[in-house]
């Protein structure tokens, strides 16, 4: 189906380039078709640009969809650390759709920066549910301090955030290493003193 190539296309090169090193022309080629058949599927860069957006984000609701049944069940510790997990190996970094997602968070086009600043939020709302119900059920269990919950959440998306850009640096094994040790001191920094689950 055309808008399906379109669409896969278009979001391979938007990862690799971003939205402004991407001529419509390109995306065209890729696809077998010529650049004004694409204003037949989408009304314009900027339309074809958020679609793919949308995408993105649906995409991630699922798989976070999936992964809360994937943990249920688990303790504290295991549901963050397979969160964090999941998110620096598995999902983040295998997938170009979340590479389109960071790049169009870290270097959004600036015609597009307000818009896509207003739709973002859609994409962590779930995960934030998620972080919700398991730092309140470490809070209720005495394993995690009790500081509010937002803090909480914050400090991990910094720490998905900050391991995702470290991928980048170094290679399999030393970036697996990396993780583990950031994690020990992030969840020393978060339980309750002497705690150990």
């Amino acid at each position: 189906m055309t808008i399906t190539k379109i669409k896969a296309a278009a979001l391979r090169l938007f990862a690799q380039k971003g939205y402004e090193a991407t001529p419509l022309s390109e995306i065209a080629k890729e696809v077998g078709i010529k650049t004004p058949s694409l204003y037949a599927h989408f009304k314009s860069k900027e339309d074809l640009y958020f679609a793919i957006f949308e995408d993105v984000i649906q995409e991630h609701l699922d798989h976070v969809a999936a992964l809360e049944t994937h943990i249920a069940g688990m303790n504290v510790h295991d549901k963050l650390y397979t969160l964090l997990q999941d998110s620096c190996q598995t999902y983040l970094l295998s997938e170009p759709s979340i590479t389109f997602l960071k790049r169009a968070m870290l270097f959004p086009p600036e015609s597009l920066e307000q818009e896509l600043q207003r739709r973002f939020p859609q994409s962590e709302t779930a995960l934030s549910k998620v972080l919700t119900e398991i730092f309140e059920e470490g809070m209720q269990a005495g394993i995690l301090r009790r500081v509010p919950t937002a803090e909480l959440i914050a400090s991990f998306y910094c720490l998905l955030d900050g391991t995702f850009i470290q991928r980048h640096y170094y290679n399999r094994n030393d970036f697996e290493r990396r993780i583990e040790s950031i994690w020990r001191l992030y969840w020393q920094g978060i339980i309750v003193q002497h705690h150990d689950e």
